[in-house]
């Protein structure tokens, strides 16, 4: 038996991967959602910030915002507020539980999504919820702020 933490709502799970491996679905016993391994299930590490690109961002941050609510930090380095608020964003996803993934988009280096997300000010905060952007918070913001905005959309 494995156990394994449910990415919408955060409960452990105990799983049969001997089921599992004879083709059975394991499924959250608390809300029912799957437990796979694919992009947002078991499988993805939501405890660190993850660095996306304009290549990978429809993969690592729309389509795993479909099981579970994705903030995307949009930063350089360069810019002292984004320096500022990298730590909280740290904190936030070691806090995580699964309930939420952090992403991290550097807009010098990925200006397609930037420019597609219309990023005129760093940090620019954007919460994608069901493959789509749900919420977007501009400037350095305090712990609090980021984590009540965020917990409205788990």
């Amino acid at each position: 038996m494995a156990i394994r933490v449910c990415q919408r709502c955060g409960a452990n799970n105990r799983v049969d991967e001997r089921a599992e491996a004879e083709g059975r679905r394991a499924v959250c016993g608390r809300c029912g959602s799957p437990l796979g391994t694919e992009a947002g299930g078991a499988g993805t590490d939501t405890s660190k910030p993850k660095t996306v690109t304009d290549d990978s961002f429809a993969r690592e941050v729309v389509a795993a915002s479909e099981s579970l609510p994705v903030l995307l930090d949009c930063w350089a380095p360069w810019c002292g507020p984004c320096r500022m608020v990298a730590p909280v964003l740290d904190q936030l996803a070691a806090e995580s539980g699964g309930r939420y993934l952090i992403a991290k988009l550097n807009v010098d280096e990925n200006p397609r999504t930037a420019a597609q997300f219309a990023v005129q000010s760093i940090p620019t905060l954007l919460i994608f919820k069901g493959g789509q952007l749900a919420e977007r918070l501009v400037g350095a913001q305090p712990k609090h702020v980021i984590a009540t905005r965020l917990a409205a959309h788990t």
